[in-house]
């Protein structure tokens, strides 16, 4: 077979997702805010892109709620979870979960930079503005310049994903 008969019309879905889940990724709840209600969404396709200038990149579901709530706010937030945020991450991605009161169990602050919600309890936050969306197969990739960075919890280890279920990081890995 020639190099011009592979591609990705070979690769089954469900192949492509068991191999993907086999790389670990951190885990994040990434927030927004439209017309007053506020809107999140658990991802684990997320990454730095740049230093100079700093950019992140999330990838959001085209046909899901959230993905038109933050293109129209043009900002949003990334919480890097905690390993004890588990229901947290399994919360918020639970599609079809009430848009109001879906923050009620969690402890949020506003930020005064892109109107979106920061979890208290998170690693890590991040709060960006949309530089570029690129739309790739049923996603959209958002690039984002970052406005803030707050490291809340230093000594905090975070939650993985790996194989469609959240782990911890290993005793052997040191605490920062």
């Amino acid at each position: 077979m020639s190099q011009a008969e592979v591609g990705p019309e070979r690769v089954l879905a469900a192949e492509f997702r068991t191999v993907m889940g086999r790389f670990a990724t951190g885990v994040t709840v990434v927030t927004a805010v439209q017309d007053d209600f506020d809107h999140a969404m658990t991802a684990n396709s997320f990454t730095s892109v740049s230093l100079e200038p700093p950019l992140v990149l999330v990838c959001v579901e085209v046909d899901s709620r959230f993905h038109e709530a933050v293109l129209d706010a043009g900002a949003w937030n990334v919480n890097v979870l905690d390993e004890a945020q588990r229901g947290r991450a399994s919360w918020f991605a639970t599609k079809g979960r009430p848009l109001v009161g879906q923050f009620d169990s969690t402890r949020t602050h506003r930020s005064p930079l892109t109107g979106a919600l920061l979890l208290d309890e998170a690693l890590v936050t991040l709060e960006c503005r949309t530089q570029q969306i690129i739309r790739a197969g049923d996603h959209d990739i958002l690039i984002g310049e970052v406005l803030e960075v707050d490291l809340i919890r230093p000594e905090g280890r975070p939650l993985l994903w790996f194989g469609s279920a959240y782990y911890q990081l290993g005793a052997d890995i040191p605490r920062r």
